[in-house]
């Protein structure tokens, strides 16, 4: 995804990228499966750009996170790391990495907390448990909620809207606002994310998590 991005962010014409998922869910996050064989969930070419290519990928024309069904784990890190959301009435978010032994590190621990108030945040992080679509329109973590059926034109509608203003003005208004809103963050919070991610993914508890999940059966966390 991350070479279509940048091909939007590249191409004059386009002024506005719509993400949406090709089947009944938006995106369930990472392959489990693939992590407790050894796999990496980065892209092999741009690692640089994060998780789908996206999370640490700046694209200055606005995006919007048409979210037609669950968006859980790496899913909820891609809806946080659009501008909007248009989320259907069915589909759920959530951070559930603690529960697979793991961390959200695709931005989730950086954006959600700065997304909606920090104590509602810090039970979704601590936890795991799913934020319904009511909840996530109660705090803001969405523009609307609609209808399934009514998603991608909903976000579509959104994109053309923004797509009829100026569009150097509306780069120029991303690019204010993304910086306004890292200004609270210390320089090297990606590096404190990547680090605390490497030693997670790399500890007992993570691979017993990855291996539970793909196994159907309850971890047993050995604290190491």
């Amino acid at each position: 995804m991350g070479a279509v991005l940048d091909e939007i962010d590249r191409d004059p014409g386009l002024r506005v990228g719509v993400l949406t998922g090709a089947g009944r869910a938006f995106c369930a996050g990472a392959d489990l499966k693939a992590f407790a064989d050894g796999g990496s969930v980065l892209p092999t070419n741009h690692p640089e750009w994060g998780f789908a290519g996206l999370v640490q990928h700046y694209v200055s024309k606005p995006l919007i996170a048409a979210v037609n069904g669950v968006a859980v784990g790496g899913g909820t890190e891609i809806v946080l790391a659009c501008d909007l959301a248009v989320l259907s009435s069915e589909a759920t978010l959530g951070l559930p990495e603690v529960k697979r032994g793991l961390i959200a590190g695709g931005g989730g621990l950086i954006r959600l907390p700065g997304q909606m108030p920090a104590k509602i945040a810090a039970h979704a992080i601590f936890t795991g448990e799913p934020v319904s679509a009511e909840a996530a329109l109660r705090w803001g973590l969405v523009n609307s909620v609609v209808q399934p059926s009514e998603v991608l034109p909903e976000a579509l509608r959104l994109a053309h809207l923004i797509a009829a203003n100026a569009p150097v003005a509306v780069r120029a208004s991303k690019k204010t606002m993304s910086h306004a809103q890292a200004a609270g963050l210390d320089d090297r919070i990606w590096q404190v994310n990547s680090a605390e991610s490497d030693a997670v993914c790399a500890s007992e508890d993570a691979l017993e998590g990855a291996s539970a999940f793909t196994e159907k059966r309850p971890p047993v966390w050995r604290n190491r």
